[in-house]
């Protein structure tokens, strides 16, 4: 039986809820299978430049495992964890980092605004942010309002919401809202930042591993079997998509006017 929403919060911001996940996915793997096609896309979108490569919400997650090297980071301690940070202030110089890395992050950030002049800051040109994220189709729309417990609102005029509850306060609209329905305020706001890439992904997969949540609805030797369903559905993928790859490429439309960092 679903949590009611208040419990639910709860345990989802609780520290042991990372080594959960981490748990969950380890032991699940037609979900393993997802998350290292979900790494191996965001490894495939990293520049040639020089410079550490930031993931952002680790916890819980392996992409250390696919990516040696990487600086993992979350909100909340936990396993594999090497720095906690809160996206919308990076501890970092100014164009410090090759890359900012993460997997159904962007949608839980309070003030995106904010952590895309920070990734801009901390980015040197050439490089990238890279992240997977929920995607807004007809049949997403369906599934994440009436099927997931996570705010789900493309219809929202703001790019924010009210913070409080680090993890599971969200906006599952918000990567299409931003990078989607309001492309045109995004490339006025944040010249530094072009979106070269946008891949509509997984319509169903990901429901039938059960997620984190719950138990997997079909025997994990059957992955192969449902990626190549989704591979035949392709040419429907704008109306199907539940995920996106989304690639942004820092450019060196503006100067680096400070290299101070933000206030902690």
């Amino acid at each position: 039986m679903p949590l009611p929403q208040r419990n639910r919060q709860t345990a989802q911001d609780d520290v042991s809820a990372l080594e959960q996940s981490a748990e969950t996915i380890a032991a699940k793997p037609f979900l393993r299978a997802i998350y290292s096609e979900w790494y191996d896309l965001l490894v495939s979108a990293l520049p040639t430049c020089a410079g550490p490569v930031l993931e952002l919400g680790a916890g819980g997650g392996f992409l250390h495992e696919r990516l040696p090297g990487v600086v993992t980071s979350d909100v909340l301690p936990g396993p594999g964890v090497d720095i906690i940070l809160d996206g919308r202030c990076l501890p970092f110089a100014a164009r410090s980092l090759g890359a900012v890395v993460m997997t159904d992050v962007f949608h839980h950030i309070p003030d995106v605004h904010a952590f895309l002049l920070e990734a801009g800051r901390c980015v040197q040109p050439g490089g990238v942010v890279a992240m997977v994220e929920p995607w807004r189709s007809l049949w997403s729309t369906f599934v994440y309002t009436h099927l997931h417990h996570e705010d789900f609102k493309p219809r929202a005029v703001d790019w924010a919401f009210p913070a409080g509850h680090p993890v599971s306060a969200a906006n599952g609209a918000l990567p299409w809202i931003v990078f989607g329905r309001d492309r045109d305020t995004f490339n006025r706001d944040f010249p530094q930042w072009t979106v070269s890439r946008i891949l509509p992904m997984m319509p169903f997969r990901y429901l039938l591993s059960g997620g984190v949540s719950y138990p997997a609805f079909v025997p994990n030797w059957s992955h192969g079997f449902w990626r190549g369903c989704e591979r035949i559905l392709s040419p429907l993928i704008r109306w199907t998509a539940m995920f996106a790859l989304v690639v942004l490429t820092r450019t060196d439309a503006l100067p680096s006017t400070s290299g101070d960092r933000c206030e902690h």
